[in-house]
């Protein structure tokens, strides 16, 4: 059993392992996760009129395509069974705010796909814009909150910039 603190995607000879989690019940687990696209005022009044189509929603797909698919892109992720994903896209004063929500009962928890969903969604946010403007910043991914497992509840306690 690791020690808190430790590196769980390690063995004892420093080489990095896939956790394995088959001792673990299966639990409902959630994750929450937020992520950031700063742009100029200008790009964010024409985000309604881009000609590719609606970028909040085609981020919000991209966000759910992209946490089904944390496995395949995260070497050591558990291939896990979601049971909900959402993610909101929502216009703010200097950019765009990109929130997830990711559940599932199994043995271990969904961070990664909270995590992956809002990322993926953010860059499909500057995608979706880069011709307006190729100065847009990702920033403030972070994990807002997680529920489930042996740790319990962990909640961010400020937020993230």
């Amino acid at each position: 059993m690791k020690q808190q603190g430790e590196l769980s995607h390690y063995d004892r000879q420093g080489r990095a392992r896939m956790v394995d989690v088959s001792g673990k019940a299966a639990t409902r687990r959630q994750a929450r996760a937020r992520a950031f696209v700063s742009m100029s005022p200008e790009t964010l009044a024409r985000l309604a009129r881009n000609p590719k189509g609606n970028p909040l929603e085609i981020a919000r797909i991209a966000g759910i395509s992209g946490a089904k698919r944390t496995a395949e892109l995260i070497p050591l992720c558990h291939p896990l069974p979601l049971t909900h994903i959402d993610v909101e896209a929502r216009v703010c004063e200097n950019g765009v705010e990109l929130l997830s929500s990711v559940s599932t009962t199994a043995a271990t928890g969904v961070e990664m796909e909270a995590l992956t969903a809002v990322a993926v969604a953010a860059l499909t946010v500057y995608d979706m814009c880069k011709a307006l403007d190729r100065g847009m910043e990702i920033t403030a991914v972070g994990l807002l909150e997680k529920r489930g497992g042996r740790s319990g509840v962990w909640r961010r306690n400020k937020p993230c910039r």
